[in-house]
């Protein structure tokens, strides 16, 4: 039996000199700092829940006028774009009328109009319906300035419309302020 080794065809290769010992240290300490820095960052980061940071409510102003609004928490966003409503039962008179924006470069949509803080989208109803209850769909986006998006949200909200001529009725909250022992 033939022990030679097998040629590959190429020249040998020479040896790498072995590094300096200080050089193995500093290459190991990078590594542990580049697999440490993104799961710190992840840790730091608390991102809220999508509902907590996009918190819908809707309130019947009159029997064929609704109210949607999104109250944005601090470092998050939504995209205009993304926003959509529709009613059941029944169907809106016309395509709700958005507030204008502020147009940010966003690097997943490229040049978009957003929503920070508070906005609120009135939403005129096909036919009058005093009494009656509606649910109020909306669709969203949006994301923080952290660096992350939510996929896209639906969310529902059932409120009953005033009689004609009376009071607005209250707001109706997707996600109500959570209890503290401390309130």
């Amino acid at each position: 039996m033939d022990l030679s080794p097998i040629s590959t065809g190429s020249p040998p290769r020479p040896l790498r000199p072995d590094p300096a010992p200080g050089a193995r240290a500093v290459c190991a300490a990078a590594a542990l700092i580049a697999a440490w820095i993104p799961a710190a960052v992840a840790a730091e980061t608390k991102l809220l829940a999508p509902e907590r940071a996009f918190a819908f409510s809707v309130q019947a102003l009159d029997d064929r006028t609704v109210e949607a609004r999104f109250a944005i928490a601090d470092g998050y966003y939504l995209y205009r774009e993304k926003l959509g409503f529709s009613v059941e039962p029944g169907a809106l008179a016309a395509a709700p009328i958005l507030p204008p924006g502020k147009i940010k470069d966003d690097e997943f949509f490229g040049r978009v109009a957003t929503y920070r803080g508070r906005v609120a989208v009135k939403l005129l109803l096909d036919k009058p319906a005093p009494g009656q209850k509606i649910t109020v769909r909306a669709q969203s986006q949006g994301c923080a300035d952290a660096g992350v998006c939510y996929p896209p949200q639906a969310q529902n909200l059932t409120v009953a419309l005033p009689d004609a001529g009376a009071r607005p009725g209250p707001a109706v909250e997707a996600t109500p302020a959570r209890k503290s022992w401390f309130n």
